[in-house]
């Protein structure tokens, strides 16, 4: 971090120098930054790039990280397979268990419908 603030000095040195603005005074041209000013934006660039090149480094080791920790979650659901036999208990049923839906009895035999029971209205 200091050499971004030794960097932002060097060029406020420079401009100041130039008087306020980088054209040359003859000529119009540009003043041409010198060796330590064009070491220190070399220096800057490789920060940056190597910032860039880090970041990216770590975020495709997180994202290798997590597809292999789901992998190894789907292999341990595929290895417990269930068994052919069809188990006695009902199914849970998530309304049911929230108190949203009314519980339906499973019947012994699927292919038989009890019919439910007609009521009068009270008067």
């Amino acid at each position: 971090m200091a050499l971004f603030s030794r960097t932002s000095e060097r060029l406020r040195h420079l401009r100041s120098r130039s008087g306020g603005s980088l054209a040359d005074a003859a000529g119009g041209g540009q003043v041409q930054p010198g060796s330590r000013d064009m070491r220190a934006q070399a220096v800057h660039r490789l920060q940056v790039g190597m910032f860039g090149l880090a970041a990216m480094l770590l975020l495709v080791s997180l994202a290798s990280v997590i597809m292999q920790r789901v992998q190894t979650a789907d292999r341990s659901v595929v290895a417990v397979e269930p068994s052919g036999a069809a188990s006695n208990t009902p199914a849970n049923d998530p309304l049911v268990d929230l108190g949203v839906a009314p519980e339906v009895p499973v019947a012994a035999n699927p292919g038989t419908h009890a019919k439910p029971a007609k009521t009068e209205p009270a008067h």
